[in-house]
């Protein structure tokens, strides 16, 4: 089953996922689905120093949005931010310097956050990460769990209540194709067992994103919620992370514009906003979140018990010591599917 669903995948890809696939499903996008304006609106992105994120950053700075930049190293948001303020001519980009890796920060950033700002239109989680050799983080979990589902997690069920007081709102999740050769394993969410393969943790962690969007689509029906693979794309952190793939796809790779093309869609188009939430899309169409005959579909009772772990993370994580978040003492309660 596992060799099935990898050739499956791969043969997709090469039709799909590449800069051919992406001009051959840009033949039927509407170019006016793109043409708004968004000032007055806010956007969060996640990782918005490189890659997808920069290029998602830039492109609602020219639209006018007021756009907040979640970067881990300040060096590289500063380089960015001064960047995308030059090519737009809007100063309203802001830094926000957080390591999506470090789940208690992440949790206390959003506290801030909705503390400090009226409201949210958009968030955008971008970052993630490939971390080759199983790593825990500053509260014990494994570092690619941590950072691409933990993360992505506490951040926006934390900030649901913004974005609920909030017009028109949305979360998009940058997800991957790979997950399609996963099925979740509620039984080993940090890859505790057997050989510690990253590419296939990855995809794990991406298959998380896509149970966590549908779950919270059904339980949050005032926002709009969706998940979409970039196909394959000329990033900084697939090169670092994968680069004999990256060498071996050479120019076959999408550019990160193309890559963040349906990331825009979904952020900013009406029609996109009119379309099922808790979706799988690429190329701005939704798909089916599972490939034909793959056995990757989950019980009820599976995804339940994944969401009530990670509830029971997050609550540990947040009864750590060591906050000054101007609240309540013991902080706010746990995030809940509510």
């Amino acid at each position: 089953m596992s060799l099935y669903r990898n050739t499956i995948w791969f043969l997709n890809g090469i039709h799909q996922y590449t800069r051919k696939g992406y001009e051959a499903a840009s033949r039927d996008f509407e170019p006016k689905d793109l043409d708004v304006s968004v000032v007055g609106r806010s956007f969060m992105v996640t990782g918005a120093n490189s890659g997808i994120g920069r290029a998602a950053a830039m492109a609602i700075a020219k639209k006018g949005g007021t756009v907040h930049m979640v970067c881990r190293n300040r060096e590289k948001a500063d380089e960015a931010r001064e960047d995308i303020v030059n090519q737009s001519g809007n100063t309203e980009v802001y830094i926000h310097i957080v390591d999506m890796s470090q789940t208690r920060r992440v949790w206390e950033f959003a506290e801030a956050f909705k503390k400090q700002h009226p409201s949210l239109n958009v968030l955008i989680n971008n970052a993630g990460c490939m971390v080759h050799k199983r790593e825990l983080n500053a509260e014990g979990l494994e570092k690619n769990f941590g950072t691409n589902t933990m993360g992505v997690f506490v951040l926006t069920q934390t900030l649901i209540p913004l974005l609920q007081k909030s017009r028109d709102p949305r979360v998009i999740t940058v997800s991957s194709g790979g997950m399609l050769v996963q099925k979740l394993r509620a039984d080993d969410l940090q890859s505790e067992k057997g050989y510690f393969d990253s590419v296939k943790v990855y995809a794990q962690n991406k298959r998380q994103q896509v149970v966590l969007t549908q779950q919270w689509a059904k339980a949050n029906p005032v926002i709009h919620f969706s998940v979409m693979h970039p196909g394959w794309v000329d990033t900084p952190a697939v090169s670092a992370s994968m680069p004999q793939f990256h060498q071996m796809m050479g120019d076959r790779l999408r550019s990160v514009e193309q890559g963040a093309d349906t990331v825009l869609w979904l952020a900013l188009s009406g029609v996109a906003a009119r379309s099922c939430s808790g979706q799988f899309f690429q190329d701005r169409k939704p798909l089916p979140a599972h490939l034909p005959l793959a056995r990757t579909r989950s019980s009820a009772e599976e995804i339940q018990r994944f969401v009530t772990q990670l509830e029971t993370l997050a609550k540990a994580v947040q009864s750590q010591p060591d906050a000054d978040l101007n609240g309540p003492p013991n902080g706010p309660s746990r995030p809940q599917f509510v």
